[in-house]
């Protein structure tokens, strides 16, 4: 991902496709999802609430965690403060379980985990593994990167945290035109088979432009474009995706989740701060509400999951992250120069993520 990524604008065409899109029925989305379900509590939803202080965090040190990459790694590029590390979740209606990853790693006893998306898959699949590692420190650990796969194995256990990079979800083929995304065409999707769980995202990619674009030629059925609007084809792709998930699981073997939209925070008018970035941020936003609104992607992505036929949860984690303005690694990023308002620190907002994952598995 770029670091300076910008949310493109919303010209008319776009509006209007949103519009035409229409407002999914919470009822639909949230029936599909199993939101409100006797595990969870129906007074509890686990997206709604606020961030409290608690000194307690962080549950990990970056430095005894040997899966977090340069670019996450906050505390070891020099960021000054730590008060961005102590802060936890409280939904407005009950309480989140204490993450505990003895307690995971049984439950996940011979099974295969896999995230598939982008670098913010790759945010919560190392966040994932250092809250694992922190509550097992002496597990016989391996660790095999290969192209666009890795993963971690604990032996002891069984459990694979697996991480596919592929971050439109549908297919990039080089062809002898160039690099050709192809909205209905989704191969790459033979990975997934055969896994326990599913945890997907996508997005940040899309909006890419310029020499981040990571293809030349976009195609719908025998239609090959230079371009089209980006939320359009987004659409496309993930109703592509949809139908791959209604075709290929079995919801007996396989749990699907889809991590939901991450936000950015280069632009300080989205919390009232014109002139502000992420960069220099200290504190969350007060309050459960965030004063741009969702982004639009989470429109089409609520819409598409609530036309799935299979059972899909949606870990809602857009406006909680929103509230994060200071948890990003903003100039304390050892991957490359700039200022990244797009990925987080690890540790960070990242593993609130990871426990609210954990949350759906035991509450």
């Amino acid at each position: 991902m770029g670091f300076r990524f910008r949310a493109l604008s919303l010209p008319l065409l776009q509006l209007l496709f949103l519009f035409s899109l229409g407002a999914a029925k919470a009822e639909d989305f949230y029936n599909i999802s199993n939101v409100g379900s006797s595990k969870q509590g129906r007074g509890c939803n686990l997206f709604q609430g606020k961030w409290v202080f608690d000194p307690s965090l962080p549950l990990y040190e970056s430095s005894n965690c040997p899966f977090i990459d340069p670019e996450f790694n906050c505390q070891k590029y020099g960021r000054p403060d730590r008060s961005y590390l102590k802060y936890t979740w409280k939904p407005d209606f009950c309480d989140l379980p204490r993450f505990n990853g003895l307690e995971l790693l049984s439950r996940w006893r011979g099974k295969r985990i896999m995230f598939v998306g982008d670098s913010l898959s790759l945010n919560m699949w190392q966040s994932l593994t250092c809250m694992i590692l922190a509550s097992a420190p002496k597990a016989k650990i391996s660790i095999v990167r290969r192209e666009s796969l890795s993963t971690v194995i604990f032996e002891e256990y069984g459990v694979s945290l697996l991480l596919h990079r592929t971050p439109y979800l549908v297919d990039v083929v080089r062809e002898k035109v160039g690099r050709v995304l192809k909205l209905d065409s989704i191969e790459g999707g033979n990975v997934w088979r055969g896994m326990d769980v599913l945890i997907f995202n996508s997005w940040h990619w899309w909006t890419h432009t310029g020499r981040s674009q990571a293809w030349d030629y976009v195609q719908v059925g025998s239609a090959v474009k230079k371009d089209m609007d980006r939320l359009e084809a987004f659409y496309q792709g993930l109703t592509t995706w949809a139908r791959w998930v209604d075709m290929n699981v079995d919801p007996s073997k396989t749990r699907v989740i889809f991590q939901g939209i991450s936000p950015t925070h280069y632009e300080g008018k989205d919390w009232n701060q014109p002139r502000r970035s992420c960069n220099g941020e200290s504190v969350p936003l007060s309050g459960s509400l965030y004063p741009a609104g969702a982004p639009p992607a989470v429109e089409i992505v609520k819409r598409v999951l609530s036309r799935i036929r299979k059972p899909v949860f949606l870990l809602d984690i857009t406006t909680l992250s929103q509230l994060r303005k200071d948890a990003h690694p903003s100039t304390y990023s050892g991957e490359r120069g700039g200022t990244d308002c797009s990925h987080w620190c690890l540790p960070g907002l990242p593993d609130t993520w990871n426990q609210l994952l954990y949350a759906v598995f035991t509450m």
